[in-house]
């Protein structure tokens, strides 16, 4: 039996205790910033822990954000992580749902819950390779980790920040896979982003005052502003290294506290998705000089990238979804950011978006077709024995 057929053979074999994982997850709410992480964490080291492997707990400020589960292999060897998140977005209305948002009920070979997409079916896929590659280790050529961040969601990709570039953090990274859902595409780069606090301040007065003399009002100001970078929602053409444009997007305004106080001051929030050609350092140009009056307070900010079409993590990745998909996925660059573009920013290549199908992804009714799962599980199987020189 080839290594195509056997991976397949072991994914069908893993696929109702994959199923029962999604399950017991997705009756674990993880929604991020809301709910505790404790619980469902809890339920992958105790499944961890239940077949024989190791894994630990990882932690920022005090609080866990993570967990951890290394399968070092025989030989010595580059190491390749399987990354996912194990929290959730919100819930939205429950009463909407067809199913309530933490069930996992299986209906029509659909299983419903917030989170089954993203990206608790990869958790549990992730955790049975782990298990699988466990009984070949002695044979492997490096480590295999399966990283299961329960801090993205907020944003702050907190287990991912603290396994990359926290303290005992690993130096032999050398590709990390990201299980977002969706076969049809593999996202091998994305635009980056930069986002500022522009600060526009006035001369507060009572908008009544008899001896009203010309306020210096920050709210007409911030709107001036506004008017100015909208003329630069694409600041230069499309970039042919990743096929996409950069963007500018006015994403909030705030100022202003009363009907009777004309306002001294109004924040603007800015935006811009950059590229190799518009990058950081021309993004703030543009920002400086068209808020030349405003004061400036720049959030951070991740880097475009796109692997190279030799990066062995996309060669190795597409090569097998050639033998266990029903079509090739398509390479892309994604016009919005992930955790590529941070890891990238610390020189590590990423790729995401290769998991199972899916419906109404952090929607009312998230739900995953559970036919898909095999043939996922088995591609990163393949993949993995490619990459570790089995």
């Amino acid at each position: 039996m080839n290594t195509a057929s056997r991976v397949r053979q072991l994914a069908d074999e893993d696929y109702a205790s994959v199923v029962a994982l999604v399950q017991r997850l997705v009756r674990s709410p993880s929604r991020g910033g809301i709910d505790p992480y404790l619980p469902v964490l809890g339920t992958m080291l105790d499944w961890f822990a239940e077949h024989g492997l190791p894994a630990r707990v990882l932690t920022a400020q005090g609080e866990a954000v993570g967990v951890v589960c290394d399968v070092v292999g025989g030989k010595p060897g580059p190491r390749y992580v399987l990354d996912a998140c194990i929290d959730t977005a919100p819930f939205g209305d429950p009463a909407a749902w067809r199913h309530p948002p933490t069930s996992g009920v299986v209906e029509d070979g659909w299983l419903y819950g917030r989170g089954c997409a993203d990206s608790k079916a990869a958790v549990a896929i992730f955790a049975h390779l782990a298990k699988r590659l466990w009984h070949q280790r002695d044979g492997l050529r490096g480590t295999l980790t399966v990283l299961l961040d329960a801090d993205e969601h907020t944003g702050r990709f907190g287990g991912a920040r603290a396994y990359f570039a926290g303290d005992g953090a690993p130096d032999d990274v050398a590709g990390v896979m990201i299980g977002y859902p969706g076969y049809q595409q593999l996202v091998v780069g994305g635009r980056g982003f930069l986002r500022a606090r522009l600060t526009v301040r006035g001369r507060a007065g009572h908008t009544g005052s008899a001896r009203w003399t010309g306020y210096d009002n920050a709210a007409e100001k911030a709107a001036q502003l506004v008017a100015a970078l909208t003329r630069y929602r694409e600041p230069d053409g499309a970039d042919p290294a990743i096929g996409l444009a950069p963007r500018l997007t006015v994403t909030g305004i705030h100022g202003g506290q009363s009907y009777s106080v004309v306002p001294d001051r109004c924040d603007v929030d800015v935006d811009v998705r950059l590229t190799y050609a518009f990058g950081e350092a021309e993004a703030r140009d543009l920002i400086q000089r068209l808020a030349s009056g405003a004061t400036v307070a720049y959030e951070e900010s991740w880097p475009a990238y796109r692997l190279t079409d030799s990066a062995p993590i996309r060669v190795a990745l597409l090569e097998a979804a050639e033998r266990h998909l029903s079509r090739r996925p398509e390479p892309r660059v994604a016009g919005p950011s992930n955790i590529g573009n941070y890891l990238a920013s610390l020189g590590i290549d990423a790729t995401a978006g290769l998991g199972v199908g899916y419906e109404a992804l952090h929607g009312t009714d998230e739900r995953i077709d559970l036919a898909t799962i095999p043939m996922i599980q088995a591609t990163y199987h393949d993949a993995i024995l490619a990459l570790l020189g089995r």
